[in-house]
């Protein structure tokens, strides 16, 4: 009687010692009972296909296959423990001259998408160029790398004081690691000083102006002044082209040429301001209070409020004669004993504008909406010549 062992195939572990008789079918079928597959094929050690019984031979190892060809059990060893290892075997990294020992498994198990994985997750694929000790060369720098490397070892975001997190960030990029990309980018947007929106005060801007000559333009366009009080304060030749100046407290202020075009003057009080040869082309004054300005220049130079909003503002008993009001917007506005002599008002919308006790002569009134208006006690008559088109 004859005896073999039998194992899987590809396998060299939990074989069966049986003993050999009858035909080739019945080896098969006790293969197939003791090692619970369904043997069809017979191999010897060097994967010969056995077909007749009598080329086996006492104490022979034999594998037996479900009608797979043959696996070398040794090789099938080493692939099992290359596969085992892979992400488990330690590598050593030379970044920008600097070493760094890691696992495999750090590389590629945190982030599967990134370069690093890509890299490393299968040796030798990328062809990864290695210094005399074996260390992988990788041409980065290597403070901004190891907050990365620390990140793929337990997936926290540490970053030591004195490096740069924004290099970071770029490394994080650099070597495709998104979620940590996503992350420093929150951190550098909450890292950076707020926004300062706040309105600029009195003893801040008196410093400016002690600062400047008063020939001199000093440029504050865009500047926000909401509710300050520039009360009295010499503001000629100042730049406030598109400022925010609502609610500012401009009563007595000296804006003699200050370009005011496009700024917004809602709400302001400019009660008694110089306002010669102003520019305030297309600006906001709705609901300004401008009651006693002075707006005639006696060297000719005239103010120009060209597309003004002015609904609402209370201008009485201003000086504006050559004021240039052309197509502005003067609904419900107040030019109670104003002094309009020879003003442009081409186009303006005075509907329910009180012009009571003006002087309108030679005023330009052609094309202007005057519905509702009140023009009673007139200095001066008003000619439908100077209304009408």
């Amino acid at each position: 009687m004859r005896r073999v062992t039998l194992f899987v195939n590809g396998t060299s572990k939990n074989g069966k010692v049986i003993a050999v008789y009858g035909t080739l079918s019945d080896l098969l079928s006790v293969a197939s009972n003791k090692l619970g597959i369904k043997a069809s094929c017979l191999y010897n050690g060097k994967g010969g296909l056995i077909d007749d019984i009598v080329l086996i031979r006492d104490d022979d190892v034999l594998y037996v296959s479900e009608g797979d060809p043959f696996i070398d059990p040794q090789h099938a060893v080493n692939v099992t423990s290359d596969q085992h290892g892979a992400h488990t075997d330690w590598l050593t990294l030379n970044i920008g001259g600097r070493l760094f020992t890691t696992t495999r498994s750090t590389l590629v198990s945190k982030e599967p998408e990134s370069m690093l994985a890509h890299m490393f997750r299968e040796k030798d694929v990328w062809g990864n160029k290695q210094d005399q000790h074996g260390a992988y060369l990788i041409d980065r720098s290597p403070e901004y790398f190891e907050p990365i490397l620390n990140y793929l070892r337990h997936g926290q975001l540490i970053v030591n004081e004195g490096i740069n997190i924004r290099g970071v960030l770029e490394e994080a990029r650099f070597f495709g690691i998104e979620q940590l990309a996503e992350q420093l980018e929150v951190v550098i947007k909450n890292s950076q000083p707020p926004e300062d929106h706040s309105p600029i005060s009195r003893k801040e801007f008196v410093r400016f102006l002690l600062a400047t000559s008063t020939k001199s333009e000093l440029r504050c366009q865009g500047l926000n002044f909401s509710g300050a009080d520039l009360s009295r304060l010499d503001l000629r030749y100042i730049n406030f082209k598109m400022a925010n100046l609502s609610r500012c407290n401009l009563t007595h202020a000296n804006l003699c040429c200050s370009n005011l075009e496009r700024a917004d003057l809602s709400g302001a009080n400019l009660d008694c301001a110089n306002l010669q040869g102003v520019k305030m082309l297309c600006c906001n004054a709705e609901g300004a209070s401008l009651k006693g300005c002075n707006f005639e220049d006696p060297s000719g130079l005239k103010a120009n409020l060209e597309g003004a909003n002015l609904k609402g503002v209370d201008m009485e008993g201003s000086q504006m004669t050559g004021i240039n009001l052309r197509v502005a917007t003067l609904k419900n506005a107040k030019l109670k004993n104003c002094n309009l002599r020879g003003a442009t008002l081409a186009g303006t919308d005075l509907e329910n504008c009180d012009l009571s006790g003006c002087d309108l002569q030679e005023a330009n009134l052609r094309g202007s909406n005057v519905k509702g208006a009140i023009f009673e006690e007139m200095l001066t008559p008003l000619h439908m010549s100077q209304s009408v088109r």
